[in-house]
């Protein structure tokens, strides 16, 4: 038994190292939105969404840029082959050449349109990275204060039965109980502070997987102000579908690109047109001088882009059909999360309602009778694992009710924005 208290002693140091920071580092209470904000504002995958967006915003400047102008000069010598008389003196001769595309207004509409479409899917695809993280960090940070919760828990069995294996040495020592019963009662502590250190350990882990997801911008003595308890409030089902519809990113997404695809549809149909170009030259040489001002037309007489014009209108076709399965499947995904919180909210209505009084109750009595001789060691075990059974359920529950408040959330991109630094 020595050799057990000084590994315990041991091994508990070292959690309580790793479970509390340095006095001299600083506290740092996070509420949910707060830990929120700073993994938005710090996360990468934010950063390279964003980034599309800005380069689809370059794309629409350069949709919206009108054709340059083509510019040729020749410049030289000119060398008399006869004689002076026939030819005149020797000169320098020059030629302008000056060409300027006139974009065909159908063509310039539709590009610009697309380009301006693939802006706002862009823009979706951030929404839609920026809400799965943010559902992420809340989940994670519920996750962390449930391990929390039963590493709280599974300190208070281990102090529990601490105190018995005390009480049960005494009766042992004065020759009351069957030393059988300490060996028993010895085993039920070690088996109390292997299943404590594993959920101090659990909660580290959740701690640094939290730490992770935020990019680093936690400090390692980071607290969570929040509680498993935290209320739970949505809007009516029916609302939430309409919601989901217009605001979901994915939606807007396929919205967006199927917009996309359709202009360029437009597009390719104005490809067909002719292409016109204005010309100008000028040349000079020893005796003439000349200007000419004409029209050059490029005239898709063989081949009128059916290919493209086909790819486009089957792409429009597949946006379209992946945006109808896609409607369908989100509003399948809020139901089952609608149906989740429903359940989770049931099962901790249940526990809360009277199973874990009544657990908690049948221990107290189970300990009573035992100090009185009344109980053997058997009756206070069951009893304290009735109880820690249902405390881990009503943890679970709790945990699942947040975590399908944050899908739900998800699904309907809510969830608070960063602050961004131009």
């Amino acid at each position: 038994m020595q050799t057990f208290l000084l590994r315990h002693s041991f091994i508990s140091l070292i959690l309580f190292s790793l479970a509390t920071p340095l006095s001299a580092q600083e506290f740092t209470s996070l509420s949910i939105v707060d830990l929120q904000k700073l993994g938005l504002q710090a996360n990468g995958l934010v950063q390279a969404a964003r980034s599309q967006v800005d380069m689809a915003k370059a794309d629409v400047v350069a949709a919206e840029a009108f054709p340059n102008p083509n510019v040729s000069i020749k410049v030289g010598p000119q060398s008399k082959r006869l004689p002076s008389s026939i030819t005149g003196p020797s000169n320098n001769y020059r030629e302008v050449n000056v060409s300027q595309a006139i974009e065909n207004p159908f063509l310039r509409s539709a590009r610009i349109g697309s380009s301006e479409a693939l802006v706002e899917a862009r823009q979706a695809s951030l929404d839609q990275v920026r809400a799965d993280l943010a559902a992420q960090l809340r989940v994670r940070a519920y996750e962390l204060l449930l391990r929390q919760e039963e590493a709280r828990m599974e300190t208070g069995i281990y102090d529990l039965m601490k105190e018995i294996y005390r009480r049960i040495k005494v009766s042992v020592d004065v020759g009351e109980t069957a030393r059988f019963e300490l060996i028993r009662a010895e085993t039920e502590v070690l088996s109390a502070e292997n299943r404590m250190e594993a959920a101090m350990l659990n909660a580290e882990r959740a701690r640094v997987a939290l730490i992770q997801l935020a990019a680093g911008s936690l400090q390692s003595g980071f607290e969570i102000s929040a509680s498993l308890n935290d209320p739970v409030n949505f809007p009516t089902l029916e609302e939430l579908r309409q919601e989901v519809v217009q605001s979901n990113p994915d939606i807007r997404r396929l919205e967006a690109e199927q917009e996309s695809a359709s202009l360029r549809i437009d597009r390719e149909k104005a490809s067909v047109l002719p292409r016109v170009n204005i010309l100008y030259e000028n040349y000079q040489d020893a005796q003439f001088s000349t200007n000419v001002a004409g029209v050059n037309l490029e005239i898709p007489l063989f081949y009128r882009r059916r290919g493209e014009i086909d790819s486009a209108i089957y792409d429009s076709a597949r946006l379209r059909d992946t945006l109808l399965y896609r409607r369908f499947e989100i509003g399948q995904q809020l139901e089952s999360a609608w149906q989740a919180k429903e359940i989770a909210r049931r099962r901790v209505e249940m526990f809360e309602g009277g199973i874990v009084t009544e657990a908690q109750l049948a221990l107290n009595i189970a300990q009573t009778a035992y100090r009185l001789g009344e109980r053997g060691f058997i009756e206070v075990l069951d009893t304290q694992r009735v109880l820690r059974g249902v405390l881990g359920d009503l943890l679970q529950a709790r945990f699942e009710l947040q975590s399908a408040a944050a899908e739900i959330d998800r699904l309907r991109a809510h969830y608070p924005k960063e602050h961004i630094i131009e």
